[in-house]
């Protein structure tokens, strides 16, 4: 089994070593070592987010046009990535590719799930702190698998790309639409009478 060495101390005047499996860097390094063009730099990996002995999702980029990040990582017949997911008990690994256009980095994020489109906005609070949120709308068919098995899916793609994610049906959106657009009207009242 490999491990993640997270600290390394004394205590009492004997070395105390800190280890894990669950810690989202063990996905980091195992990457790492199965894939070659990630340890030569070749391929980069932007971004992790786990729940440990169930699900990661790993979004990749290539500063090498003519490498395509998602094909390295998961390697000829899908051997790499089945290879690092046989060491972590089978977890499942998805795949993506980073993008640094925010809405595209989602979209891929809440894969397997089609997007119908995203809306990002972004915004500091007077605490000095930076909101990211991000309105995604699917077909209506699709709102279950973008959500994810107790929410799985939209979490680790939140978590992904930083994003606060709220996902509407496309039938929630357009219903939404038209309401706001009623909203907008006022009723005049006939002075006449």
């Amino acid at each position: 089994m490999k491990f993640l060495v997270l600290n390394v101390q004394e205590y009492n005047g004997r070395p105390t070593i800190t280890v894990s499996r669950t810690h989202v860097d063990l996905v980091r390094k195992l990457f790492e070592l199965e894939v070659p063009e990630i340890k030569n730099g070749e391929v980069l990996i932007q971004s992790v987010s786990r729940e440990a002995g169930s699900r990661s999702k790993v979004a990749v980029y290539s500063r090498d046009e003519n490498i395509d990040a998602k094909g390295a990582c998961v390697g000829q017949r899908g051997q790499r990535v089945q290879r690092i997911m046989n060491e972590l008990g089978d977890e499942k690994i998805d795949i993506i590719d980073w993008s640094e256009d925010d809405a595209l980095f989602i979209k891929e994020a809440l894969q397997p799930a089609v997007v119908t489109s995203v809306e990002t906005e972004v915004f500091t609070r007077e605490d000095g702190r930076v909101e990211r949120h991000a309105k995604v709308v699917v077909p209506d068919n699709q709102y279950s698998l973008a959500i994810g098995r107790s929410g799985q899916n939209v979490r680790l793609a939140a978590r992904l790309t930083g994003f606060r994610i709220d996902i509407k049906t496309e039938s929630a959106a357009a219903e939404e639409n038209s309401q706001a657009l009623l909203d907008g009207f006022t009723v005049v009242e006939d002075s006449e009478n």
